[in-house]
């Protein structure tokens, strides 16, 4: 596969990867317009690239470990959002949040993680249980899901009760969604974008959003649909049919990036 082939086809996950790493939208495309503009001007590292795409992320790392980027500026103030992602940022080592999010939501195998990350297979391993641990110190929070499908709602809300938080319901439909957090609005939605009735879970969440900032995983077949790059786009998203230990790490990250703001 060309250089060319191989990045158009692994951008839109990478740009997914590091927003989930960064907390931010504005902040991951920052480090992923630097690896790109690094790779047009160096032909090794063109040619690196195309040997797989374990190398593009290899490369991606470099230029994130080097934090020589320049990134916009916090578009929100004191408090907001985007302020306390890069807060929490500071108080966890980020190799650790690299091989957890490698390794689920990115699918890599622990020999791959262990080559983009440069360390042993062994050390995977270790740096996945070290941010567990720390991100799971996270309270628990109320959780809505909006799930057409009887049976994954019933697998989700199952796993969302086994780390220990509490489904405040499940919806089908954009109007039940609504109903729903009207009445008790949580900490944590998980969102389909198809629903039962053809409404959109896309036009749901930005109903929920205006009762106020609560972070959000789009679990999704169609993930080419946020995927675009012509509007703000999900910072989680999970692609079905999935792994439980991939929304696992997406809920994780999620509550670790949560907003400070309460609900209105």
């Amino acid at each position: 596969m060309s250089v060319s082939d191989l990045i158009a086809a692994q951008l839109p996950y990478l740009r997914r990867y590091a927003r989930a790493l960064t907390g931010s939208q504005q902040s991951g495309d920052a480090y992923v317009r630097a690896t790109l503009e690094a790779a047009l001007a160096d032909r090794a590292l063109r040619d690196e690239i195309a040997s797989s795409r374990a190398a593009f992320y290899r490369a991606f790392t470099r230029i994130w470990a080097s934090g020589h980027v320049d990134q916009p500026g916090p578009t929100g103030d004191v408090g907001s959002p985007e302020q306390a992602a890069q807060e929490r940022l500071g108080r966890i080592a980020p190799t650790h949040r690299q091989a957890l999010l490698l390794t689920t939501v990115e699918e890599f195998s622990r020999a791959e993680t262990a080559t983009i990350l440069g360390v042993s297979p062994g050390d995977v391993d270790a740096l996945v249980l070290q941010a567990v641990t720390e991100i799971d110190s996270e309270s628990a929070t109320d959780v809505l899901i909006i799930e057409d499908e009887p049976l994954i709602s019933m697998q989700l809300e199952g796993l969302v009760g086994d780390l220990g938080h509490n489904v405040i319901g499940t919806a089908a439909t954009h109007k039940q969604a609504v109903e729903i957090f009207s009445r008790n609005p949580a900490g944590l939605v998980l969102a389909d974008i198809q629903l039962a009735d053809g409404s959109s879970g896309i036009d749901a969440v930005e109903d929920l959003l205006r009762f106020g900032d609560v972070p959000v995983i789009f679990i999704t077949a169609y993930p080419e649909r946020l995927l675009t790059g012509e509007r703000p786009e999900p910072t989680y998203l999970v692609t079905k049919p999935f792994q439980e230990a991939t929304v696992r790490a997406a809920i994780s990250q999620a509550l670790f990036f949560r907003s400070s703001q309460p609900l209105d």
